[in-house]
């Protein structure tokens, strides 16, 4: 009924610092791996994490296209993370009818 499983996923995240597009990607790790099956997880633990990208995209905003210039400064990352996964087999339950 328990089982454990080892694979890996691949997953992005983007936000205004490096440390949101980290928690982006990281967070998305869940839902990507319920996305694949329909057993119930009891355990996400991450093994190892490869950044396969990390990019950084700066514009420069200014006030009335004119006025006060500042830059912004977007960060995306692309991450596989290998993972143990502890699983609850759904299909192995019997159910029995009252």
């Amino acid at each position: 009924m328990k089982q454990k499983m080892e694979t890996s996923v691949r997953v992005n995240g983007q936000g205004n610092s490096r440390q949101k597009a980290l928690a982006d990607a990281l967070s998305s790790i869940q839902r990507t791996i319920l996305k694949n099956t329909d057993n119930i997880l009891l355990r996400i633990e991450p093994k190892d994490i490869t950044v396969i990208s990390a990019k950084v995209k700066t514009t420069t905003e200014k006030f009335l296209f004119l006025f006060l210039p500042r830059k912004r400064e977007y960060f995306s990352v692309v991450l596989d993370v290998s993972l143990d996964i502890t699983l609850l087999n759904v299909k192995e339950i019997t159910f029995t009818a009252e």
